[in-house]
């Protein structure tokens, strides 16, 4: 039976929002301990709370982002004014781009003293109030439990989103009511019309052309009927970095990732659609690099957010709802009535099949990131947490067939902010979300240094993460777009140790790969030690050229 409580009962302000967080479903609560007793403090005397300390706010509001993709449920950073929040944003911003649920608790300072000089005083709602889904400030302790239940609703159906609720020092040291127990936030489902289903699904039937693109909102939804409706639409799937998993990538109608991050010649399925059926994207930026028609083909959406229609693209058959419920009511509407199938658009997706796999199977001599990727897969399977960074190698992760992922595999990349130094904070949360399994995280050497002070938090909290840092001695990205030009020598940067050996100076195992051959041996090793709490920082050198195809295609 649910805990029953006495509504007149009081208690003080932190611990009245450490129970309310859990009856809402949240389980985990990361931050720093502040000056005085705080959330966090309060927050380890609830059962069911898991209380993480993450010695860096920029640090820990990635760890929250890499956990609520990986754990597939909300999280909270507690933080506070000044500073503390100031030094979140590079993460917020970033966990915000990628349409995750995360709830900020931070305080305010006295009001008395504001505008006086007051000591650490931030106008931090106005700060975040572009990136977030909702912000409040509570004023008053009638509102605590109140705000703090409604930011995590709204972090769950919102998008998911970024909320923030700021609490005043007056009443972060005042009791408030303890709130009667309730049921934990669960996502709410809903389906659009049957006139608009029927509509779509004519749409589907009569195209003769048809691609699927899923998005980072099929992640948050069950989508395991969508190998069956591309197979009744006899069409290719394509999902955005966010997206990968919504359908095994070893499926016959899987052909890796949309946009920027397309191999050729699978760019030809895009250019070619007479429809679009896209699912739980905005068809951001990226999506739409490298084809055009996106701009002209009939275009059904699917989301749970009204905001995200028409964004990314002309849209003709809009369907508001659960992305997973729509699936499978399309597939039921297709499979009663069969869609049109065309030979010649069968053999298209064939003959780039065939590609793919003349592709999977080629040697990786000439390429140090190729055999990287080659030997993880061969080690791990598709059963691990992928992090990753968006540098200029290690962007070959997402070029399918180079890495082909199940959907069982966790992923977890930036989103269109692209945050350099993302990964190593991401990868500590998606390995607190699921410690039962290695996470593989792939950077380049400058977005480690950012934030190599995350090797202390993977330490602290025995975290068995393996981080493969690609090294070409300096800022990749930046030099391959200044060739020629004399100010590229501002790209190059040689650290004063490698990678590997600031990995044992933190407390992990390091390796230094020159041999590819080696490649499989030092993995395993790394696997192991994952299973036995501990980091691995694996170095491999990688020369300016090994860039995937698909980015010179962009003109990179």
């Amino acid at each position: 039976m649910p805990e029953t409580r006495d509504e007149a009962a009081t208690g003080d302000c932190w611990s009245v929002v450490a129970r309310t967080l859990a009856d809402a479903g949240v389980r985990m609560v990361l931050g720093i301990p502040s000056d005085e007793p705080g959330l966090l403090d309060a927050a380890r005397e609830v059962p069911g709370l898991d209380v993480r300390v993450v010695g860096d706010q920029r640090i820990a509001a990635c760890a929250a982002a890499g956990h609520a993709v990986t754990g597939r449920g909300p999280v909270v950073l507690a933080l506070n004014s000044g500073p503390s929040f100031a030094n979140s944003l590079a993460g917020l911003l970033e966990a915000a781009s990628l349409s995750v649920p995360l709830v900020v608790i931070t305080t305010r300072v006295p009001v008395e003293h504001i505008g006086q000089g007051a000591f650490q005083h931030l106008e931090q709602l106005r700060m975040v109030e572009s990136l977030a889904g909702w912000t409040h400030r509570v004023e008053t302790p009638g509102q605590v439990s109140w705000a703090v239940r409604r930011a995590v609703r709204l972090a769950v159906d919102g998008g998911p989103c970024l909320t923030v609720v700021e609490i005043a020092e007056e009443v972060a040291t005042a009791e408030a009511a303890v709130p009667a127990a309730l049921p934990p936030v669960r996502p709410l489902r809903s389906l659009p019309p049957r006139d608009e289903l029927d509509a779509a699904a004519d749409a589907l039937r009569a195209a003769r052309r048809p691609v699927v693109v899923a998005g980072g909102g099929t992640r948050w939804a069950d989508v395991g009927r969508l190998a069956e409706l591309a197979e009744l639409l006899a069409c290719p799937v394509f999902t955005t970095a966010a997206g990968r998993g919504a359908v095994d990538e070893d499926h016959e109608r899987a052909f890796g990732l949309v946009g920027l991050y397309t191999t050729p010649p699978a760019h030809r399925l895009l250019e070619e659609a007479d429809l679009l059926l896209v699912l739980g994207s905005r068809l951001e930026e990226t999506a739409r690099m490298g084809w055009q028609s996106w701009r002209t083909a009939d275009v059904v959406q699917v989301d749970h957010a009204v905001r995200a229609f028409g964004e990314g693209c002309e849209v003709r058959h809009a369907l508001l709802g659960d992305v997973g419920l729509v699936v499978d009511e399309l597939a039921d509407r297709l499979a009663a009535r069969g869609a049109v199938r065309d030979p010649a658009w069968s053999a298209a997706q064939a003959e780039v099949a065939g590609a793919q796999r003349r592709h999977r199977s080629a040697r990786f001599a000439d390429s140090p990131v190729r055999a990287v990727l080659h030997a993880a897969q061969g080690v791990l399977g598709t059963d691990f947490n992928l992090v990753q960074e968006n540098g200029l190698h290690d962007i070959w992760s997402y070029h399918y067939p180079v890495l082909s992922l199940g959907r069982d595999t966790s992923v977890v990349c930036p989103g269109e902010q692209t945050m350099m130094g993302f990964g190593l904070g991401a990868a500590a949360g998606a390995a607190l979300a699921r410690p039962d399994r290695p996470t593989l995280l792939l950077a380049g050497d400058s977005a480690f240094r950012m934030s190599v002070g995350a090797l202390d938090v993977l330490r602290h909290h025995e975290l068995g993460v393996i981080a493969v840092v690609f090294d070409n001695g300096g800022f990749g990205w930046p030099r391959r777009s200044r060739a020629g030009d004399r100010s590229r020598a501002l790209t190059e940067w040689r650290a004063a140790d490698r990678p590997d050996r600031v990995a044992t100076a933190f407390g992990g195992w390091g390796a230094d790969v020159t041999d590819p051959a080696a490649l499989d041996g030092t993995l395993r090793e790394a696997v192991e030690r994952a299973g036995k709490g501990q980091f691995s920082v694996v170095r491999v050198r990688v020369p300016d050229d090994d860039v995937p195809v698909g980015i010179e295609a962009a003109g990179y």
